[in-house]
């Protein structure tokens, strides 16, 4: 069975940082690619953040660039988000999804999603 397992999330301060963690189980880690998605209070779609695959092959949303970072340790079987200079508008619950193609992960599709976990930011 394949499990996705986010944590991590949390109320942090306008500026702080965090970092996201997705242990995953149920399938050959290294073959698939991990995104970061997240849906802002209010809103039903899940917009893309940042992708990772164990090739060193990334993806980062314009929106994010220079303050988001994904990475995967095979190792562990873990994905990782590490978010810096947070702001308030990335309030959100923070969702990962795994796929062995990063181009659908891009269109935000995938048949493996973990369950979400909260980040607020404080001003």
């Amino acid at each position: 069975e394949v499990q996705l397992q986010a944590s991590g999330g949390g109320l942090v301060h306008s500026g702080g940082s965090l970092r996201l963690s997705c242990t995953v189980s149920g399938f050959v880690f290294h073959n698939y690619a991990v995104g970061w998605f997240r849906r802002a209070p209010g809103k039903e779609d899940k917009g893309v953040l940042c992708i990772g695959d164990s090739d060193g092959e990334t993806y980062a949303a314009d929106s994010v660039k220079g303050r988001f970072t994904c990475s995967t340790d095979n190792a562990r079987n873990t994905a990782y988000l590490q978010m810096n200079s947070l702001k308030p508008e990335d309030t959100a619950v923070y969702y990962c999804a795994a796929d062995p193609f990063l181009s659908r992960l891009r269109d935000g599709r995938s048949d493996y999603w973990g369950q979400g976990t909260q980040v607020t930011v404080s001003s």
